[in-house]
């Protein structure tokens, strides 16, 4: 019971599913308008299925991407999740890497982009990926150390996004443990005295049930 109460907990402080959609969304909007590109998008690693999954794309009209799928072997986004590097790419359709399958069920076949492995303790969690940006001749390491930063935000993220639904997971069909959830999240509520005197309660009902 003690191990479910703290999945409970767990579930109960992190933030919801919403919230992370939206941090994600914020983190893609702001680095497609800082590379001036046309599009941005995060993709999650889905380990029980081997594929990746649109977390968020910065474009308005592209949201019903959001949940969609593809192999995790497929594309330049999977050659840069399984090889964990970085990849810059003037002319995507010259790769033999690119596929334009994929891209074309996304209704957008980019030319060029730039694509990040997001990782956290050395684990492939997705990839951050620019595409299209404003043509130079050159790209600069300052570029890739400013995308390095949005991938360390992305892959923070979905490092807490992946925990809240493993908590999350571990309660479904425990009604104790839900019930233990709801009072871990009422906890969260509170401020000041009554928030220390909830916190002392939940810590006692802990040494009880173990």
């Amino acid at each position: 019971m003690a191990d479910r109460l703290e999945a409970a907990v767990a579930a109960a402080v992190l933030p919801a599913e919403k919230d992370f959609a939206e941090l994600l969304r914020s983190i893609v909007v702001v680095a497609r308008a800082i590379f001036g590109a046309q599009a941005s998008s995060v993709l999650l690693f889905d380990e029980e299925s081997d594929e990746l999954v649109f977390a968020a794309v910065a474009n308005e009209r592209e949201q019903h991407l959001v949940g969609q799928r593809f192999p995790s072997s497929q594309g330049i986004a999977g050659w840069v999740l399984s090889a964990r590097t970085p990849l810059v790419l003037e002319d995507v359709r010259s790769d033999p890497r690119f596929s334009k399958d994929v891209a074309e069920t996304t209704g957008y076949v980019p030319k060029g982009l730039m694509a990040v492995p997001l990782l956290h303790d050395e684990d492939p969690l997705g990839v951050l990926q620019v595409l299209d940006r404003p043509e130079r001749s050159t790209f600069s390491l300052a570029e890739m150390e400013l995308l390095g930063l949005f991938a360390t935000q992305a892959a923070a993220a979905l490092a807490l996004l992946k925990k809240a639904r493993r908590a999350r997971a571990a309660l479904e069909g425990d009604p104790e443990a839900l019930a233990a959830a709801k009072v871990a999240g009422a906890l969260e509520r509170l401020e000041g005295d009554r928030r220390e005197a909830g916190q002392a309660l939940l810590e006692a009902l802990a040494r009880v049930l173990r």
